[in-house]
């Protein structure tokens, strides 16, 4: 097979239309993100997983240069700011920061106007915390053995505050109730923030929680950890027994977040995404709000997340049923 030389003005226009197709892939490759980026928090300010989404995209911002505005659309446990999440147009500027309560959701509610599996693609797991079960020290003293008696001689008597009907705090809650043989009212609010707020104050009893929320009003003295959920203590609060010590061995519950984007984002820019709040989790700075809150950066790629949220999607549907968990 011959081959001829280009002449010389060929290899001109070769050479700029091949320079320009670079060119365009680069700003292909760099346009996202290339205007701010929307990040639904479906819980009022304040709550858990408003504590991961805040610092997180302070972080994006400086990597990036352009801004990750937290939209905070509280209700329904959490179920509204879903919905309205997977309705935005699918081109990477609407994400979505959801938690372990989406997994609880399909067995709770009826009817969701969206689905967490069908809906969304599963990007990262930004963190993964335990459970924590927390007073107020004017009301409740005591350490975890005197609080749990005076539960059981009062049935009724004693309530615990959740961020929602069916979020992991009122699961939480209901798992506490079975292992520990006591009857504690549930109070629903509109985030783990007001229902934060409203243990400070007193008006409630207990409320279970996961480290992101609480662990600064902990460590503030606001209110006190009587027990850590699951077999080992956090390194973050290493003087609070956990479930096992107490004699509840099988009261394990974490609470996750993760964050999604709307189904039919194309998949370049779902790979820039992750790519960037990787890159977020990488720095000292988030390495030290996570470890003060007790928590770990999910090492989970896009799929094994997906795979993490189906399993968790069933777990949660198990306790449901068992419990007989009921929207308030």
């Amino acid at each position: 097979m011959k081959h001829f030389p280009l002449s010389r003005r060929a290899l001109l226009r070769y050479s700029a239309a091949t320079a320009a197709g670079f060119s365009l892939g680069s700003q292909a490759q760099s346009a996202w993100p290339s205007k701010p980026v929307n990040l639904v928090v479906p819980f009022p300010a304040g709550g858990g997983t408003d504590a991961f989404a805040r610092p997180l995209s302070a972080q994006f911002a400086k990597l990036t240069g352009r801004q990750m505005v937290i939209d905070n659309r509280g209700g329904a446990g959490g179920t509204l700011g879903a919905g309205v999440a997977a309705k935005a147009a699918p081109d990477g500027y609407t994400l979505f920061m959801g938690a372990v309560h989406h997994a609880i959701a399909p067995s709770m509610y009826p009817k969701l106007d969206y689905d967490i599996e069908k809906d969304f693609v599963p990007l990262v797991l930004v963190a993964n915390v335990p459970q924590v079960l927390v007073v107020n020290p004017k009301n409740h003293p005591g350490d975890f053995k005197e609080f749990i008696e005076r539960v059981r001689k009062a049935p009724g008597r004693f309530n615990y505050g959740s961020a929602g009907a069916g979020t992991s705090h009122h699961l939480a809650g209901e798992l506490f109730k079975q292992q520990t043989k006591t009857f504690i009212t549930h109070i629903p609010y509109r985030g783990a923030g007001p229902a934060l707020q409203d243990l400070i104050a007193g008006n409630v009893d207990m409320m279970f929680d996961g480290l992101g929320s609480s662990a600064q009003h902990i460590k503030g003295g606001r209110i006190k950890a009587l027990m850590m959920a699951g077999g080992k203590r956090n390194p973050a609060f290493p003087d609070v027994p956990c479930a096992a010590e107490l004699g509840l061995p099988e009261y394990t519950v974490t609470t996750w977040y993760g964050l999604w984007a709307p189904k039919g984002t194309p998949a370049d820019v779902q790979a820039r995404i992750v790519e960037e709040v990787r890159r977020a989790s990488a720095a000292d700075e988030l390495k030290t709000i996570w470890a003060s809150n007790g928590a770990e950066f999910g090492s989970l790629s896009p799929t094994q997340f997906g795979g993490f949220v189906s399993a968790e999607v069933k777990r949660w549907a198990a306790v449901v049923k068992a419990s007989g968990a009921k929207l308030d």
